[in-house]
């Protein structure tokens, strides 16, 4: 007898009663593949005038209402203003997390001494923002800094407030821990008779612990988290969560992102202790942007990129800043740190900081040895939609089916399907090659089960052409 080729979830077979009767099937309505918009979670300090609950995510949609939600010149404040200015249409969320009872807050100090003999002004930098006062002939050191003093409090975006006493300002950031002291200063005089001496920001201590965080969205299924410490400790927290929130039963792949501005070997240093194939730290050497802000610009540039398997090469980082000439890395040091985990930045044409490769911080297996397969930050991003279109699919069309002798062929033609559809799109090649190593099949042990085998060959990125020009004569 041969099988039924209509199957009925909703009309029973046992009715009796004359009519005609009609039930909707949804399960074969999507074709498509899923769509890969890129959801984005930063984790950041924020100040008690903040109105947003601490260890909460929100969405934001602009720098101002990140001011009110976590405190004007807070650290999530200005990862908010460098992550939409660099990718306006950003699905943003920000968790808000509070200083540590323990820790201290770092300070800086500007001293201005002498009497002006001519006009001119001085000029404070805090990072990039700029500060300006003038000055006239015959104004004192007191009356000069009062005056800078005054003009530093309307900025209320900075990440400091000042304080000031017998021509001496003192900076204090408004955020407690060690990324304070990663808030650079710089400040000239252009009047004759007044000098400015600089002391950098220092004596910060104790960075928040972001692991609360973390597990406060752990089933949130962000794609993209963002962490405000290049340190060893907040990246291992980064990673722990990556990997359980990315793993085969939660299934919810994502990768992390920081940012570096210090040198190459303390970067690549910091890379290899983390080592993890879903992290990308990126490098803009010089930079005098706090690493905070260097890592909420690169994640707002890889989240505008929905196709997982195009690489990021050149993507501008509108809000970054471009570094001295004597900072930026020549390509003896670009190489060094594709070797060794590290995403380099460059200026490129028209003073635009760009991404020059971005690869992961994985280089060694568990072993130790050298290991490129998980090089680029596209490959993760691209198993990561591999998964979903194919889990997706196996839960649209068999919600609730029986398992039966024809299940498993059935499983086979939707995820062979997909994997076409993916090959159309350039994001997995070679199928038809492939195709006899996708095996399905019932396991050994659970009859309730199925097992399957799914070839991805992932498309790589033109990163490297390599001619030869021949001369004719």
């Amino acid at each position: 007898m041969a099988s039924p080729n209509v199957e009925f979830y909703q009309i029973g077979s046992s009715i009796r009663k004359p009519g005609k009767y009609f039930e909707f099937n949804t399960r074969l309505a999507v074709r498509t593949l899923p769509g890969n918009q890129q959801k984005v979670l930063m984790l950041a300090q924020m100040l008690e005038a903040g109105s947003a609950t601490p260890l909460q995510a929100v969405d934001v949609f602009s720098d101002e209402e990140a001011a009110t939600l976590f405190g004007r010149g807070s650290m999530a404040h200005l990862m908010a203003a460098e992550a939409i200015g660099c990718n306006s249409y950003l699905q943003l969320q920000i968790i808000g997390i509070g200083d540590d009872s323990a820790a201290t807050a770092a300070s800086g100090k500007i001293t201005v001494t002498g009497t002006a003999t001519a006009s001119g002004a001085l000029s404070l930098w805090v990072g990039t923002v700029r500060v300006d006062v003038a000055i006239s002939a015959n104004d004192a050191a007191a009356t000069v800094a009062t005056a800078l003093n005054t003009a530093i409090a309307q900025k209320t975006a900075l990440p400091v407030t000042a304080a000031v006493a017998a021509g001496v300002i003192t900076l204090t950031a408004k955020n407690k821990g060690a990324a304070g002291n990663d808030i650079k200063l710089r400040a000239a005089s252009t009047a004759t008779g007044i000098t400015v001496a600089v002391a950098a920001m220092n004596g910060g201590g104790i960075d928040p612990d972001i692991a609360p965080a973390l597990a406060a969205v752990f089933a949130a299924g962000h794609n993209i988290v963002v962490s405000p410490y290049a340190t060893s400790a907040a990246l291992t927290a980064l990673r722990t969560h990556l990997d359980n929130v990315s793993g085969p039963l939660e299934q919810r792949g994502a990768i992390g992102v920081a940012g570096w501005p210090k040198s190459l070997s303390t970067g690549t240093t910091l890379a290899a202790s983390i080592n993890s194939g879903r992290i990308t730290l990126g490098w803009h050497n010089g930079s005098v942007k706090t690493p905070a802000q260097v890592a909420a610009a690169y994640a707002a540039v890889i989240a505008s990129e929905e196709d997982p398997a195009r690489p990021l090469n050149t993507l501008a980082m509108s809000t970054l800043d471009v570094t001295e000439l004597a900072d930026r890395p020549g390509r003896n040091e670009q190489e060094n740190a594709l070797y060794n985990g590290l995403t380099p930045f460059e200026v490129g044409s028209g003073d635009t900081v760009q991404i020059v490769r971005a690869i992961t911080t994985y280089t060694k297996n568990a072993d130790g040895v050298d290991d490129v397969s998980l090089l680029d930050i596209t490959t993760f991003r691209t198993l990561d939609y591999v998964r979903k279109a194919c889990r997706e699919r196996i839960a649209l069309r068999f919600p609730r089916d029986k398992l039966s002798s024809r299940t498993p062929d059935r499983v086979r033609s939707e995820l062979l399907d997909v994997l076409y559809k993916l090959e159309e799109l350039e994001i997995i090649e070679d199928v038809d090659a492939n195709k006899a190593a996708l095996i399905i099949e019932r396991d050994s042990q659970d009859s309730n089960r199925l097992n399957g085998r799914i070839p991805a060959d992932v498309v790589n990125g033109l990163h490297i052409f390599a001619g030869r020009i021949d001369l004719l004569l």
